[in-house]
């Protein structure tokens, strides 16, 4: 009798763990279709993980300071996506056509692309973070004119190439 005990013993801790893993068919819907609706909103959410904003609506021609037309576009489309983040990064990337920087930027230690790129980033950081975005989780880097988006051969596609754009990554994506 004590043998039985013992063997049922080993046992009684597995079947205690099965059906303690079973649950109602009701329930398991429910979490069912709470999973799904978590999945939607992750997959929202990577849609909107990346903005792109056009330099020549950010910036003067050849300028590397926000214009008033550039705060009002941030102020309207991005800051309210980002003013909430908690604990997600968010990388400002800022980028240039290939035309050499003149000398009106040169007369103010802009040499390069990449020192303009990265002065416009800069100041897409600041306004953001002037406007209540975190100021731990916002980063910029110049890319220059590294990453065409279009050929810039015409004008129309140098512009393309002239843009910001803000990457968020991490778990408050």
């Amino acid at each position: 009798m004590i043998a039985n005990f013992k063997t049922v013993a080993k046992f009684v801790p597995i079947a205690a763990l099965l059906l303690s893993a079973c649950t109602s068919d009701s329930k398991y819907k429910e979490l069912e279709a709470q999973n799904q609706q978590l999945q939607q909103q992750v997959t929202n959410l990577q849609r909107e993980a990346q903005f792109v904003e056009a330099g020549d609506l950010l910036f003067p021609s050849g300028g590397f300071q926000l214009s008033q037309a550039g705060m009002a576009e941030l102020s309207k489309n991005i800051v309210p996506k980002l003013v909430g983040l908690q604990n997600a990064k968010v990388v400002v990337y800022g980028y240039t056509d290939n035309v050499p920087v003149g000398s009106a930027l040169q007369q103010q230690g802009i040499n390069d692309n990449l020192t303009l790129s990265s002065r416009r980033a800069g100041a897409v950081v600041n306004y953001l973070i002037s406007q209540g975005v975190n100021p731990n989780l916002v980063s910029e880097r110049g890319l220059g004119d590294a990453d065409p988006v279009a050929p810039n051969d015409t004008p129309q596609g140098r512009a393309q190439s002239r843009r910001v754009e803000l990457t968020l990554a991490g778990p408050g994506t």
